[in-house]
């Protein structure tokens, strides 16, 4: 009876699992185990349910035969947090795109307002300059152009403005945001106190440091100063855009952050691969001295976003006034190139377009990333790239979930073919999605098929502490 039992059982055929989404036959990468090899993955509910060697079926099956898989890229530096923005971010491979510099105050409404309606995932820093903005008011948008830049803040002011960030803490923002550059008459006791607040709290301090270039109390003392609250805090400290901070010094900044990282200070830095900033014209960096800070550039130095053109001392000043966005062409090729070749240097775009107008980075940094600096320049392995892109900036948040091809791990997936893949956009035209990335999925969904954007979908979520 036993035995006709068991012969009834093994009669049975096993039904094979049935996944949301295959991608079959890709080049699975993952940079935190070293993977690289072809595979099959199979999607359940928004998670990577299992890396196969065998056949997996699917209810959606996309065959990806000479394609590279792998984690969806996070930047953690985009000021553009709109849908114009993220259309960009995603046909570039971006599955989480977070402001982290400035930040954002108040901090639950500006998540509240993209819950259900982003593209990609989402997040933010409490902002020492909106807050500082708000509680001065201060007349500027993104960046402070009155009086949170030309004045010192009393102390009502300055306990206010604390207050602001520790509530925006309390709502989930990512970590603590500060642009010193954008607020230099902030004291150095004031930002000490935000570098307590997030070692209390146990998160990260996003900064643009006080000033930059190679003049006295430029980069280095900037970097000395944020190192040194560091220190004194235990706070985790990320030094934003090291090339355009350090520019001709920026090696001396890489081995100053090398050296703390050796001696166990968390401390981490990321760079863009153009060699041009920008900013508002309008804003504190473009005070008095601004030339030798940024390198002894010139007036022609400077292209106006909006019209491609180059600056003159009279359009200067007329668009100084009015204020609005400039890019800075003052990074050596070759400083550009030694960020995008150090494995401790992150990734990331800084990014911001505006009705098709702003800086090519906006668009296209990390295709450029894997076009231009690996395939062409080869000045870093394909693995190393994707590191930079994926792993370390999951890991600088401490989100275990994201940054990983893996089995558990959120379904944020960028495929991209390794031979074809370019940014398009350009100081004159930045407005062009990157070609070679075909397929790109947040949280389980399509949002970029067969290289185009598909309407209709928000799946992207908001990332909170």
């Amino acid at each position: 009876m036993k035995l006709w039992l068991l012969s009834l059982f093994l009669s049975v055929p096993v039904l094979a699992q049935t996944y949301d989404v295959v991608l079959a036959n890709g080049r699975v990468m993952d940079p935190e185990t070293n993977l690289d090899a072809i595979r099959n993955v199979g999607i359940n509910s928004g998670r990577i349910a299992t890396i196969a060697d065998s056949p997996l079926t699917g209810r959606t099956t996309v065959d990806v035969k000479g394609l590279v898989v792998t984690a969806g890229f996070i930047d953690l530096h985009s000021h553009g947090q709109d849908a114009e923005n993220y259309a960009y971010k995603a046909r570039d491979g971006v599955t989480t795109a977070l402001e982290l510099e400035v930040g954002v105050n108040p901090v639950a409404s500006w998540y509240a307002a993209r819950e259900g309606r982003a593209l990609v995932n989402f997040g933010a820093t409490s902002g020492h300059i909106p807050a500082r903005m708000a509680v001065m008011h201060d007349p500027g948008t993104l960046l402070p152009r009155g009086a949170a830049a030309t004045r010192a803040a009393t102390a009502d002011e300055r306990k206010e403005t604390y207050e602001l960030v520790r509530q925006g803490l309390d709502e989930g923002a990512l970590g603590i945001g500060i642009g010193i550059a954008y607020t230099p008459k902030a004291s150095r006791e004031e930002i000490l106190e935000l570098f307590e607040l997030a070692a209390l709290r146990r998160v990260p301090v996003f900064v643009h440091i006080r000033s930059s270039g190679p003049v006295e109390s430029g980069a280095v003392d900037a970097l000395q100063e944020v190192l040194s609250d560091a220190v004194a805090t235990g706070a985790a400290l990320h030094v934003v855009h090291i090339t355009s901070i350090g520019l001709r010094q920026t090696p001396l900044l890489l081995r100053m952050i090398a050296g703390a990282q050796r001696r166990g200070l968390d401390v981490t830095t990321e760079a863009y691969p153009y060699t041009a900033a920008m900013t508002d014209l309008g804003s504190a960096v473009f005070d008095e001295g601004w030339q030798i800070r940024n390198g002894d550039i010139t007036f022609g130095s400077l292209q106006w976003a909006l019209t491609g053109e180059r600056l003159t001392a009279e359009s200067f000043g007329r668009y100084r006034k009015q204020g609005g966005m400039v890019i800075i062409h003052s990074i050596p090729e070759e400083i550009a190139r030694l960020a995008m070749a150090d494995p401790s240097v992150m990734v990331a775009s800084d990014g911001l377009i505006a009705q098709g107008k702003g800086h090519p980075r906006g668009a296209g940094t990390f295709a450029r990333v894997l076009g231009h600096y690996v395939r062409e320049e080869h000045a870093l392995t394909l693995m190393d790239a994707l590191r930079k892109m994926s792993l370390m900036p999951a890991q600088r948040l401490g989100i275990q979930s994201k940054g990983r091809l893996q089995v558990g791990a959120d379904a944020d997936i960028t495929v991209f073919d390794a031979d074809r893949v370019m940014d398009r956009a350009t100081f004159e035209n930045p407005a062009q999605y990157s070609e070679g990335i075909p397929y790109v999925l947040v949280n389980g969904a399509f949002v970029v098929r067969d290289g185009q954007l598909q309407p209709n979908v928000a799946p992207g979520r908001g990332l909170r502490r």
